[in-house]
């Protein structure tokens, strides 16, 4: 991982919130959801990548 990020209980209470209607979207599938998020993850880096945004190598 390249960074640790912490939230205080109201971050992690929206992020659950945002995570529950996710995967309620994926007719409440998580793996389905799961993929989703990698595949929309992939699009937006490589949209950055395009952009010449500087990426940090994985560890």
């Amino acid at each position: 991982m390249d960074h640790i990020v912490r939230l205080d209980y109201r971050q992690e209470a929206a992020l659950q919130a945002v995570a529950e209607r996710f995967i309620a979207q994926h007719k409440g599938d998580p793996v389905k959801a799961l993929k989703q998020m990698i595949v929309l993850n992939r699009h937006l880096q490589e949209r950055l990548d395009a952009l010449g945004a500087p990426r940090k190598a994985a560890r």
